[in-house]
């Protein structure tokens, strides 16, 4: 079964835009109509958002959905998100959202399991492209590519930010957490692919669609390449690997 399952469906326009759909939240007083930061890190992570709150006590400002960071080290150039969900239709519509307000600029950092063997838990990766297994990025591409990829001038700022000791490679972008096979990680494996995860395929293929820039990277939060699953969710080096991608990530994009 193909999708989207109308073959047309990118010939035809929307029935109604993110701006649209802003306009509507800003009518009743639910979203901000302020100058927008000029990007913005996606944060997923709790434990990452709470040590930006304590170190850069930004001020809260809600967004139809998740809520807005505006990190006063910047002087409010980079807002953080978070608060919107975890994968690709909830990212979806927070940078829909964000692109509708002028955003143009976006890294998005998390947690992703680790499929290359080499990588181990706290391990870092940049994401150099996103294998098209969810379905938002069919909806906005019509190109049948299996993969897509970032906006390559900000992976390379976001990358020299990082160091030279963190691998970059390709991601493997799913809806189903819970439905990852032994076959399917021998098959991303044969293909170099790195982690995988459930947002960047989708944030990928809108930004490309948008024309505005994006990248990624990953913490190494478990391991499916070892005979059993190996999560670590709450390991230190989790959070030590969060805070680092934050801080590589402000740094690209001031």
């Amino acid at each position: 079964m193909p999708i989207p399952q109308l073959p047309d469906k990118h010939e035809s326009p929307a029935i109604f835009e993110p701006i649209d759909h802003l306009d509507y939240f800003r009518s009743m007083g639910m979203a901000p109509d302020g100058p927008p930061p000029q990007a913005v890190i996606f944060c997923y992570q709790r434990s990452l958002l709470n040590h930006i709150l304590a170190t850069e006590q930004p001020p809260t400002v809600p967004c139809v959905v998740g809520r807005l960071y505006p990190l006063p080290s910047t002087d409010g150039a980079i807002a953080v998100a978070s608060g919107f969900g975890i994968g690709a239709p909830a990212a979806a519509m927070q940078i829909e959202l964000l692109i509708a307000m002028g955003v143009a600029r976006f890294l998005t950092i998390g947690t992703a399991g680790g499929i290359a063997p080499q990588l181990q838990i706290g391990d870092l990766s940049i994401c150099t492209g996103a294998y098209r297994d969810e379905g938002v990025s069919h909806h906005y591409l019509a190109d049948p590519a299996p993969s897509v990829a970032p906006d390559l001038g900000l992976t390379a700022r976001f990358a020299a930010a990082l160091g030279a000791d963190v691998a970059q490679g390709p991601t493997w972008t799913t809806d189903a957490a819970f439905r990852e096979t032994r076959a399917e990680i021998a098959h991303y494996q044969k293909l170099g692919v790195l982690s995988v995860e459930m947002e960047a395929a989708a944030l990928f293929a809108i930004c490309q669609v948008r024309r505005v820039a994006i990248g990624g990277g990953f913490v190494i939060s478990d391991v499916l390449s070892s005979p059993t699953w190996n999560p670590q969710f709450r390991a230190e080096a989790i959070a030590e690997g969060l805070v680092r991608l934050f801080t590589a990530a402000k740094m690209a994009l001031i």
